[in-house]
């Protein structure tokens, strides 16, 4: 799997205009949506993210250990048996009960340092976060602890990606008297992808960017401009054995499909353990080989899928090793995430995340890829 470095930092240079004065930071949990948190915070940075979100304390350990120096945030409290691990790791994190804010505090005061902590409250997402009638004396707490710095107040919205959906206006109110109750200088952030688009008041200090930093559509009602944004990934692998069958043969398990002619057949070294998902057949899934689109037959197996390449034909060969492109550009085709997500009901996040880490990632610099 190729990803392309130039676009993530194409990207990111181009939410940072977009958002100024806000500024921008990008978001690469769960390993930098599938395409390698590494890769994907040095192309960020460089396109100038101001931080780095995670989810969790191994994801800011990971970062670190990989000389990365920008500040990182855990967008979620974490055990209180891994703030050792968070304060070395030299995180800040989002925290909403006072048991964490306790907790936090003394483990800092233990090590002699200053935790860096966000309170993050719930504004409508009810996932976590404190209850706004509880934010002041979370807040409150925080600046009592001297081994404490409250750096941040935050939210997330539940409905940015749903243009005019009342909710936004909601969380936006909502939130927006929690600003009244901390320092000028305490950075203020809610949006993501989506509102950093659509809805510019609630950039406020910085916006948190995760899908739109990949060159992703937030979802199939907020989509990027496709002169300025380009798609990072390419997901690709190479024809491992053809066979031609004739009509009538049954393919993969379950025999659920049949050949209607004599026809060739394509073993991809590709399978639900990487990523595609079994019923990737059942819902009209295509790769592209020889610049073509090519239908996947039966059930995609564990390791492999079977690719129908239609009948013999000398204008059109293919053989063991041919490039087969599942997701990016091959000739005048295109598979995009959004067109993945379309097929199977879900959305291109889960598309992305869900490519196993046994897919090798290699970041390079790509033409640009436009979904």
């Amino acid at each position: 799997m190729d990803v392309d470095t130039d676009a993530i930092e194409s990207n990111m240079r181009h939410l940072v205009e977009l958002c100024a004065p806000s500024s921008v930071w990008a978001v690469v949990k769960a390993n930098g949506y599938g395409h390698g948190a590494i890769t994907v915070s040095r192309a960020a940075v460089a396109g100038g993210a101001s931080g780095l979100a995670v989810a969790l304390v191994q994801e800011a350990a990971e970062l670190r250990n990989a000389g990365i120096e920008s500040r990182i945030l855990a967008l979620s409290d974490q055990p209180h048996d891994q703030y050792g691990m968070l304060l070395a790791a030299n995180a800040e994190v989002m925290v909403y009960r006072s048991k964490s804010i306790d907790a936090l505090g003394s483990v800092a005061q233990q090590r002699g340092v200053i935790a860096r902590v966000h309170l993050k409250v719930d504004t409508g997402m009810r996932r976590v976060g404190a209850e706004p009638s509880s934010a002041g004396a979370l807040i409150a707490r925080i600046q009592q602890h001297p081994n404490l710095q409250l750096v941040g107040v935050a939210t997330h919205f539940a409905t940015a990606d749903i243009p005019g959906h009342p909710g936004i206006a909601q969380q936006s109110d909502e939130f927006a008297l929690m600003t009244s109750l901390v320092e000028p200088e305490t950075e203020i952030h809610m949006a993501n992808s989506a509102a950093a688009l659509l809805v510019p008041e609630s950039r406020y200090s910085y916006v948190r960017a995760g899908i739109a930093l990949y060159g992703i559509d937030p979802s199939t009602e907020v989509k990027l401009d496709r002169d300025v944004f380009s798609a990072a990934l390419r997901w690709w692998a190479r024809v491992s054995y053809v066979k031609v069958v004739e009509a009538g043969e049954h393919v993969s398990y379950g025999w659920r499909y049949q050949t209607t002619q004599r026809t060739r057949l394509g073993t991809i070294p590709v399978g639900y353990a990487d990523g595609v998902p079994r019923r990737w057949s059942e819902v009209g899934g295509v790769v592209l080989i020889g610049g073509r689109r090519r239908p996947v037959v039966g059930v995609v197996t564990m390791d492999q899928l079977v690719v129908d390449l239609g009948p013999e034909d000398e204008s059109d060969p293919i053989d063991i090793g041919d490039e087969v492109v599942l997701i990016g550009r091959q000739g005048n085709e295109h598979m995009t995430v959004e067109e993945w997500a379309e097929r199977l009901g879900t959305i291109g996040y889960e598309i992305v995340c869900q490519i196993s880490g046994r897919v090798p990632r290699r970041a390079v610099g790509l033409p640009a890829e436009r979904s």
